[in-house]
């Protein structure tokens, strides 16, 4: 066993917040600005606790049936996008209405529109009760079929097989989802796949920073949620890959045995998850005695999505 102490921490590259992220988060921060407080916002509006909570001090209230929104009241979608009965709800119950879904969960749900008026079935690769898959999946009042793993493929009965397409969730394991594909293809042969894979860039760039990093390290710590899909993701590859990895919301869930034989510490955040809560466990990690912090390479993110109309900055 590795007995030396603890002497640097290497860096992935990119990690933490993506550009759908730091729009939601930049819809409700306008809109609290322009509106004043409260802004209520159905479902936490990306998973992280203390993105959340940052923004319930500004004012941000946080609800999941709109029967707890006052009439009048200004609404924000969250990143994982709505149904579309709760879409229609919102609208007839006469709130504004602002919507932070992610561009790329909206492609999805364009796309499933699209091909339903064409007369497709869908598979939905995809975790039960994620609130992406509950927004995809109530796009439509039925034809989508979940597969939540290769298991799962072989029990699905669509109502006919000629015209069947796959979506999936956009922060799936990109290893996974593929597995999970292939399977499908295999049962129905003549299946449509995206024209583009659904799992999005940052999920894909942060797995494959992941990949790189841990045949380079002793420990993988990845800075996420509990909630967050593409941050548990992260953990569970670094320890596909067969390195100890630990998901923690903050520094203070680090635990001093971890480290224990363990020189070198890899660091990531899921997409969700601020830049902030990366430097207090690099704090936290230093006072146990790493000495350096070295940062991968990578790929430079430079995506960005516009802000809605009503709350873009004033020309």
């Amino acid at each position: 066993m590795n007995t030396a102490p603890t002497s640097e921490i290497l860096l992935a590259e990119p990690r933490g917040f993506c550009a759908g992220v730091d729009r939601a988060i930049e819809i409700v921060e306008r809109a609290l600005q322009k509106f004043g407080r409260p802004i209520y916002v159905r479902h936490e509006i990306v998973h992280n606790t203390y993105v959340v909570n940052d923004l319930k001090e500004k004012g941000a209230i946080f609800i999941e049936a709109l029967d707890d929104v006052p009439p009048g009241a200004t609404l924000v979608f969250s990143a994982h996008g709505v149904s579309r009965a709760i879409q229609l709800e919102a609208e007839a119950r006469g709130f504004q209405i602002f919507d932070a879904t992610c561009p790329l969960v909206s492609k999805v749900h364009v796309e499933v529109a699209k091909l339903h008026k064409e007369g497709y079935e869908f598979i939905m690769i995809g975790h039960k009760g994620h609130p992406e898959v509950e927004g995809t999946m109530g796009q439509l009042d039925s034809g989508i079929h979940l597969v939540e793993d290769v298991a799962d493929v072989a029990r699905i009965n669509p109502s006919q097989t000629t015209k069947l397409a796959v979506v999936t969730q956009t922060t799936l394991s990109v290893d996974d989802a593929a597995e999970i594909a292939a399977a499908v293809k295999a049962r129905f042969p003549d299946v449509r796949a995206p024209k583009q894979q659904d799992i999005c860039y940052a999920t894909q760039n942060r797995q494959d920073a992941i990949k790189i990093m841990s045949p380079q390290v002793d420990i993988v710590i990845v800075v996420g949620s509990p909630t967050s899909s593409n941050s548990n993701r992260l953990a569970e590859l670094a320890r596909k890959l067969g390195v100890e990895s630990y998901m923690v919301d903050s520094a203070a869930e680090l635990q001093t045995d971890w480290f224990k034989g363990k020189s070198r510490v890899g660091l990531t955040a899921g997409a969700s998850a601020p830049e902030i809560l990366v430097r207090e466990v690099i704090d936290r990690i230093r006072a146990l005695g790493a000495v350096s912090v070295r940062k991968m390479d990578g790929i430079e993110e430079t995506t960005k999505f516009p802000l809605p109309k009503g709350l873009r900055m004033e020309a």
